[in-house]
């Protein structure tokens, strides 16, 4: 791999707030950063002879459509080693699954253990998670780390994006819930857990790894209006802090997303 400041990494997530806030964590460290939310439109924007080749490749294990170790070797045929594969996923994979990676990530992960695992240090980072947090709505010391690595208005629009991603999964919980769907109703709380994980909002990752965990059971509505209340609280705790969040959708390009 080249020297660090040259590398040029893909990262690979339908889960857009994961994708802005790795970027901002790759883009930090010198970095150059290309975005893919599947597996198909990774595999695309490889095979572009126009497009410079990553040195690495970032990939979360619970894409639509083609992922886990079926990516791997698709990108593994085409490149063989040059390519450096990390894996990443809110719960611990089979091994099976992490066939023809070089390493995993276990969200949520601190950007020391992203530096690490790039840099082939520590390959298999399936315990380095983020420190214990207990049921607090905001983890200090993550807010504290993300507030020292970007800009005021950077870090108020990563927080309009996760709460407008969280309310937004809440509605689609409770759809899958109406249509008896436990995949879709797992599915969501796995992509509440990872993403909130990231940026300290501990009580909504929590929630959103016991819906992962239990699905569609009987107090689930009463989760989800937990989970609701949960977003209002870190929106007030943002604002002790002087985080005013005024329109829950904003991308950190600027472009506002619907909640």
């Amino acid at each position: 791999m080249t020297e660090h400041h040259l590398c040029r990494i893909l990262v690979v997530d339908d889960d857009i707030m994961i994708r802005q806030l790795l970027e901002l964590f790759l883009k930090r460290s010198g970095y150059e950063v290309d975005q893919a939310e599947s597996g198909e439109m990774a595999l695309t924007m490889l095979a572009r002879e126009d497009q410079e080749k990553p040195d690495a490749v970032l990939a979360d294990m619970q894409l639509p459509g083609i992922a886990g170790s079926a990516l791997a070797a698709n990108i593994r045929t085409q490149y063989g080693d040059d390519i450096r594969l990390i894996a990443m996923s809110g719960s611990q994979p089979e091994n099976t699954m992490l066939k023809g990676f070089d390493g995993f990530l276990r969200k949520p992960f601190t950007e020391d253990a992203l530096k690490q695992t790039l840099g082939g240090n520590t390959p298999w980072l399936s315990e380095q998670k983020m420190p214990s947090s207990g049921t607090m709505v905001l983890h200090q010391i993550v807010y504290e780390r993300l507030a020292a690595s970007m800009s005021h208005e950077k870090l108020t629009q990563l927080y309009e994006l996760c709460l407008s991603d969280t309310l937004r999964r809440v509605e689609a919980i409770r759809v899958a819930a109406r249509h008896g769907d436990d995949t879709a109703c797992r599915k969501q709380g796995h992509a509440i857990q990872g993403s909130c994980g990231m940026v300290g909002a501990s009580q909504m990752e929590s929630l959103g790894r016991s819906i992962e965990s239990h699905g569609l059971v009987a107090n689930l509505m009463d989760t989800l209006d937990e989970l609701t209340r949960s977003c209002t609280r870190l929106k007030d705790i943002l604002g002790e802090h002087g985080i005013t969040i005024t329109k829950q959708g904003r991308q950190p390009g600027g472009e506002e997303k619907s909640a």
